[in-house]
């Protein structure tokens, strides 16, 4: 059955690029355009789409306060942002996920540029995704804050009676589409004094990651950052792997550890993957790993972890089919029989937390 998309784009050209590249595949069809928010709110308040392209920056209303509206009057959409990849681009990105866009096209800066065939592929494949994946569901403040509270009166109690494991631990986090939002469930309930480093591979381009970071660290007790080249790797430190690039834990010759960044090819069809991220922990020294895969398209993680438990302690977390946007690489996790606990959203966090502890004074 044809999926039905809006596409919403103060630009006359580039609606006819969009509209052209989309209805080329035979999976989709343009079936509303839109000039501004305003008009694809009036359209979005009276149907249904399978999907909603947006533009961010439009007259009269812009693409970040579309989905203020569609999150303040409950319209629930799949919307895929078309982004800049500046600094101020990658803000705003930031922004739309976390008010409840799926996923994010990186938009070259002329319409002519967007007929390249990687620009098409890449819209494609991320359309594809979106149609399949649970709208977005807004969840109350309160509910929230209730969370954060039961994972801070969590950790007090690990401090008093768990010890954690023992020697020394690293968790390894894998996530991509609904990731971003997922991941802003999870890392800012872990808390600063976490008995381990923190390494996060989210699929994501070039020019984005540095922001995420960023926004991640603002809301978090624990810091985080994106991970520089050579950066030594410390306890209570979150590191998300740069865009464009491969991210891996090198031992050095003082017996450190640090992140080493390499240019090998796409694997999984990503770049960064973590499968790369899970494999250089098999010759570390780290007694144990706690791996956790979470929402995502493919299967990136599932061979990585494969490969690790040939060779080291690995307790592996996926995240449940119901809190997932797109349950795919947790689905193939749990299908390879890798996983030792399947858990909601929620529970992740103090989930790491229980398994690796906390540093006490």
């Amino acid at each position: 059955m044809t999926k039905k998309i809006l596409v919403v784009d103060d630009s006359a050209l580039m609606r006819r690029v969009l509209c052209d590249i989309i209805n080329s595949d035979k999976r989709f069809q343009v079936v509303a355009k839109a000039t501004n928010g305003l008009e694809a709110f009036d359209l979005l308040s009276r149907n249904t789409y399978d999907a909603v392209v947006l533009d961010v920056n439009m007259p009269k209303m812009n693409g970040i306060e579309l989905l203020e509206e569609l999150r303040k009057y409950k319209i629930s959409a799949r919307v895929v942002m078309a982004s800049t990849d500046t600094k101020e681009g990658a803000k705003v990105t930031m922004d739309a996920l976390e008010l409840g866009a799926l996923d994010f096209i990186h938009k070259p800066n002329s319409a002519i540029d967007c007929r390249e065939d990687s620009f098409k592929t890449n819209l494609l494949r991320i359309l594809a995704v979106a149609v399949d994946s649970k709208p977005p569901v807004f969840e109350s403040r309160e509910k929230i804050l209730a969370e954060r509270q039961t994972v801070g009166k969590m950790v007090d109690i690990v401090k008093r009676h768990v010890a954690g494991t023992a020697g020394e631990k690293i968790v390894a986090i894998a996530s991509s589409t609904g990731g971003p939002k997922a991941l802003q469930m999870v890392v800012p309930e872990l808390p600063a004094e976490l008995d381990a480093p923190v390494l996060i591979v989210q699929h994501m381009p070039k020019g984005f990651t540095a922001s995420f970071a960023e926004r991640l660290d603002s809301l978090s007790p624990i810091a985080v950052k994106e991970a520089e080249d050579g950066e030594e790797l410390r306890k209570g430190q979150v590191y998300i792997a740069r865009g464009g690039s491969h991210m891996k834990v090198k031992k050095t010759a003082a017996g450190k550890y640090e992140i080493q960044y390499t240019d090998e090819p796409n694997r999984e069809g990503v770049k960064p993957c973590a499968n790369y991220m899970f494999e250089s922990l098999m010759d570390s020294r780290f007694d144990n790993v706690v791996c956790v895969v979470m929402t995502g398209m493919g299967a990136d993680g599932t061979e990585g972890i494969r490969n690790l438990k040939t060779k080291k302690k690995v307790h592996v977390i996926a995240q449940d089919q119901n809190s997932c946007t797109v349950y795919g690489m947790p689905k193939s996790v749990a299908n390879a029989g890798l996983t030792d606990q399947v858990v909601p959203l929620e529970q992740i966090a103090q989930e790491i937390i229980l398994n690796v502890g906390v540093v006490t004074k």
